[in-house]
């Protein structure tokens, strides 16, 4: 017999059902127990849990009507770009939020030094107390003052971790570029990562005081990487400077709050803080601290809101200088005090009512986690690319593609972007020679792209960061296999996934000649085992020489299937000698996942 029906929040403490019930809470706690749920009073439950309780109290359960987390709605808010009416109607002009980027000793943290000591918001020089990864500067353009923030991140891939988390916070980038050294590696991975953002970039040629500089030179290599500048008839401005003698810095910073007058940046104050973790660091006499960048609505003391999976209620606020506020206006950075714990880089801020709302928000966040991590939320693998076709999720299939020579990656870009099945199109936002890195895997996990190794490697680091954020990485010696997986990943025909293992290493000590010619290795087994049956690649500064099978596996006299780490062996390959004492056979396989 039904005791009635009951609405049921996706949220509630152990007492609230109590109360809704019409029970003692130790009538509940005894319920959950018979489930085999251990709880305390106040401790909060899901829509889940407590359903199952009511239902075996003889209670009829509505179904619950879930509301937004707050980071997921944070994010949504962000990020979309349409606005009610009533919204438009509050939006004012904000600052430009900017990142610097480029290669490594290009000039990056001497450029921003000397925007920040000679151009702080306050006007004093040398008055900053305290570093805290984001602050703002004045510049004055048309005789009016106008505010630039700036994000003090480590470089591109910081900045691309924070895209990979869904935080979209940077309007502008500053491509630093030396104008001795010209574009460089790092140089051409900041373009990608700005590029795949989508976000406006200026270039700032840095260290023109050198008397070796060649500016056509870069200027022309720039245009190589599909950056053109104004003289070349393009629209990304570039801008002479020295870091060091401080020349040209009123023109970058000009050049930058142009660009944002024309891109018309606006955000409602009017409303509950909406904000992105810079950094955030545990400090023994103020507990919990995080850098937060205000996007929407105004920050203040007092607030309480729900940062990533931390909760709180503000107790202080402080500007890049040090000093207490009482509230931060959009693109606004500031020190916030009164979290529960210590939150990630990353992690969205949101405003909410009361303690109460923020615990059940972070709650109910914590539980879509765990869900979404039993089901690889987030991941996209090849397999995936067909379901979200039929749902008209994607239109373009990013690729991240790396190959041992640049001679193989023409016709592999090519082959694969002339590829187009149900209005999906291939789209190579990366590619370059050497092993797969972890700032591939960040870019892939950023810009939702597989990965394609040719004949190349993937770095440990880079092994586990693609496990951890879900990114596919697909491995091929053959042009052929490459295009044609694409294509039937493109209409759902996709055969098995294969990765690459590695079995072991066996360091080569000493080269013995055979009576039939050629060579054997006398090896010494570093790491792992040498089976007789695995596939083999010989290494020489760590480059690979040679692929194939073993043809003979030796320990002492005898024949053998394998050979453990810290033992000795000697090993003859099918079609290989040219063996060098300090060279590395790795053993490797394939298995299916």
């Amino acid at each position: 017999m039904s005791a009635g029906e009951l609405a049921l929040p996706p949220m509630m403490t152990v007492e609230d059902l109590a109360n809704r019930l019409g029970l003692r809470p130790a009538g509940v706690i005894q319920a959950l127990i018979k489930s085999g749920i251990f709880a305390t009073m106040n401790q909060v439950i899901d829509y889940d849990t407590a359903a199952i309780v009511a239902a075996d109290l003889g209670y009829e359960v509505s179904e619950a009507v879930a509301p937004a987390v707050a980071e997921e709605q944070a994010e949504a808010e962000v990020e979309d770009g349409e606005v009610s009416e009533e919204e438009a109607a509050n939006l004012v002009s904000r600052p430009p939020v900017v990142t610097v980027m480029g290669h490594v000793d290009h000039g990056k943290t001497s450029l921003l030094d000397r925007i920040r000591q000679t151009r702080v918001a306050s006007g004093e020089a040398g008055g900053i107390t305290q570093h805290i990864g984001a602050y703002q500067v004045e510049v004055t353009v048309d005789g009016e003052p106008r505010k630039i923030t700036f994000l003090d991140t480590p470089g591109h891939e910081a900045f691309t971790a924070m895209r990979a988390r869904g935080a979209q916070a940077t309007d502008i980038a500053i491509l630093v570029v030396a104008a001795d050294d010209g574009v460089m590696p790092q140089t051409r991975e900041a373009i990608d990562h700005a590029r795949a953002a989508k976000v406006p970039i200026v270039v700032a040629l840095n260290k023109i005081d050198r008397p070796d500089v060649n500016l056509d030179r870069v200027k022309q290599q720039l245009a190589d990487q599909s950056v053109l500048i104004e003289d070349y008839g393009g629209d990304v401005p570039l801008v002479p400077v020295s870091a060091r003698t401080g020349e040209g810095i009123e023109d970058l910073l000009s050049t930058v709050a142009i660009m944002a007058e024309v891109a018309e940046l606006k955000a409602n104050p009017n409303r509950p803080a909406v904000g992105l973790v810079v950094e955030a660091r545990l400090d023994k006499a103020r507990g919990p601290v995080a850098t937060v960048l205000v996007q929407r609505g105004t920050l203040n003391v007092s607030d309480v809101v729900v940062v990533g999976n931390q909760t709180g209620k503000l107790r202080a606020l402080f500007n890049d200088q040090g000093k207490r506020i009482k509230s931060a206006d959009p693109a606004t950075p500031v020190e916030i005090l009164g979290l529960s714990g210590v939150p990630q880089a990353g992690d969205r801020l949101a405003a909410v009512a009361d303690e109460k709302t923020a615990r059940q928000q972070v709650a109910l966040s914590q539980r879509q986690s765990q869900r979404e991590a039993g089901h690889g939320a987030g991941e996209v693998s090849l397999e995936d690319i067909f379901n979200q076709i039929q749902a008209g999720a994607i239109r373009d299939l990013n690729l991240i593609l790396k190959a041992d020579v640049q001679g193989s990656i023409e016709p592999l870009a090519t082959s694969l972007e002339r590829l187009e099945e149900e209005g999906l199109r291939v789209k190579v936002i990366r590619s370059g020679t050497g092993n797969v890195t972890e700032s591939d895997v960040q870019l892939a996990s950023a810009s939702k792209a597989i990965i394609i190794a040719f004949n190349v490697k993937t770095e440990p680091g880079a092994h586990s960061a693609s496990d951890i954020q879900g990114v596919d990485i697909r491995q091929y010696n053959v042009i052929y296999n490459v295009v044609d997986d694409v294509r039937k990943a493109l209409v759902g025909m996709l055969g098995p996934r294969f990765r690459e293992v590695i079995h072991g290493h066996a360091e080569i000590r000493q080269v013995f000649a055979v009576r039939k010619g050629g060579a054997a290795a006398g090896c010494y087994v570093t790491d792992g085992q040498i089976t007789r049956n695995s596939q083999v690649r010989v290494l020489r500064n760590a480059q690979s020489l040679w692929q194939g099978r073993i043809g003979t596996l030796r320990r002492v006299k005898d024949d053998v299937r394998e050979v453990a780490t810290g033992y000795e062996c000697g090993i003859l390959l099918d079609g290989f000698s040219d063996f060098a004492e300090g060279d590395v056979i790795e053993a490797f396989g394939q298995e299916q996942f």
